[in-house]
């Protein structure tokens, strides 16, 4: 699947952020901890020309925790960054985040007096990764306005935070074509493209064949399968059987069941799933350029 969206405000998001760059001191790069390396997006490491970098793996709560505590090791083998995995959306969790922040900016910027001179350090991250409910969080009031759905934030939103720390967010940005179509395709299962730039059924096809082949067990416990379905058809038409996408006459309404899967894996019914490991992205590298 060739994804193309790239709207105006993406490309207008882009050039000023390019123009900014210059004064910001630590980039933080929010990532989807189910496809960290499809939520990494190529531009940022470009626009940040090897600044530090903070890749915060925000909705950990749906991805595999295992696979994300390698993707962490596996991001910090480069110099300048730190990982770590967050649920932004749990204030607990929020509330101890500027510490960890500011703690992870005095490293990062040891000849730095922050008390006097802020770090000034910018939210940078592709469509509905939680930069807004990240950036709220930090700030412990409603700063950016947060959908569950990508292209919110259509502006950059500037607060200085009381712990040494200038924060500003940028409306999330892909890159103009995407030639990778698992990288698409992932990020569509995710909800990183709008719904109506992409084919619903398609997009669930491509995470069924996934389903069933890494997570069969939790197909089986969410939709009380007697059997395991022998192929990515086979599982959305039983899906759409069990869970009112019977047309009349008895056919199976194909778009339903899409939507029904979609959102189960979305929403976490599906347990905690990860799209994609360290081994399995290297392995896919390997294979395009042979």
């Amino acid at each position: 699947m060739a994804v193309q969206w790239y709207p105006g405000h993406m490309h207008k998001a882009r050039k000023n952020i390019n123009e900014v760059m210059p004064q910001i001191d630590v980039v933080i790069e929010v990532l989807d901890a189910r496809i960290p390396y499809s939520s990494e997006n190529p531009a940022i490491a470009e626009l940040r020309q090897g600044r530090p970098c903070i890749k915060i793996l925000n909705k950990s709560d749906l991805a595999d925790p295992e696979i994300t505590k390698a993707w962490i090791c596996y991001f910090e083998q480069e110099a300048g960054v730190k990982a770590l995995p967050l649920i932004a959306e749990k204030k607990n969790q929020t509330k101890q985040l500027p510490a960890q922040i500011q703690a992870m900016c005095r490293k990062m910027l040891p000849d730095r007096n922050l008390e006097k001179k802020p770090a000034r350090v910018m939210i940078l991250g592709i469509p509905n990764v939680g930069k807004s409910t990240l950036m709220n969080g930090l700030a412990g009031r409603v700063l950016a306005k947060v959908g569950n759905e990508p292209a919110v934030t259509k502006a950059q939103q500037k607060t200085i935070l009381g712990n040494g720390v200038q924060l500003l967010d940028t409306p999330g940005i892909l890159w103009p074509r995407m030639d990778d179509q698992n990288t698409g395709y992932r990020l569509a299962v995710t909800g990183a493209i709008k719904s109506t730039a992409m084919d619903y059924e398609d997009v669930a096809m491509y995470a069924a064949d996934f389903l069933l082949n890494t997570y069969p067990d939790a197909l089986m416990q969410r939709y009380k399968f007697k059997q395991l379905p022998k192929d990515d058809v086979e599982l959305l038409e039983n899906v759409g059987r069990l869970r009112g996408g019977l047309r009349s006459g008895g056919s199976i309404d194909m778009h339903k069941a899409a939507e029904v899967l979609l959102h189960d894996l979305r929403a976490g019914a599906l347990g905690c799933i990860s799209l994609e490991t360290p081994e399995s992205v290297a392995a896919q590298q390997i294979k395009e350029e042979s």
